[in-house]
């Protein structure tokens, strides 16, 4: 297996991670008060876009060539480090 698909597969386990994750905090949505519900809600849909985001990215890197594979990666990174805060952002509040 090449570094870009070795690539292709870590991000793509972290996505199922945050899968999960998400998941998990609309579970929790469910059972909030009414008022927390909203802000949950606003919250569940702004982490669900960055994930799709991630996602689409992540696509355009897997049907880049060889070659050119390596320009898309900082634009992965990028969508992943903006989901990833997002959902530590997230936990935090849903935790409190």
């Amino acid at each position: 297996m090449n570094t870009k698909e070795n690539y292709q597969k870590k991000v793509e386990a972290e996505l199922v991670l945050v899968q999960a994750k998400l998941a998990e905090f609309k579970a929790r949505a469910k059972v909030a008060s009414a008022d927390a519900r909203i802000s949950y809600d606003e919250q569940m849909s702004e982490l669900e876009q960055r994930f799709d985001d991630t996602k689409t990215k992540l696509k355009e890197l897997g049907e880049a060539s060889d070659g050119a594979w390596e320009n898309l990666k900082d634009g992965v990174e990028s969508a992943w480090s903006t989901l990833s805060n997002s959902v530590q952002h997230a936990a935090d509040k849903f935790k409190a």
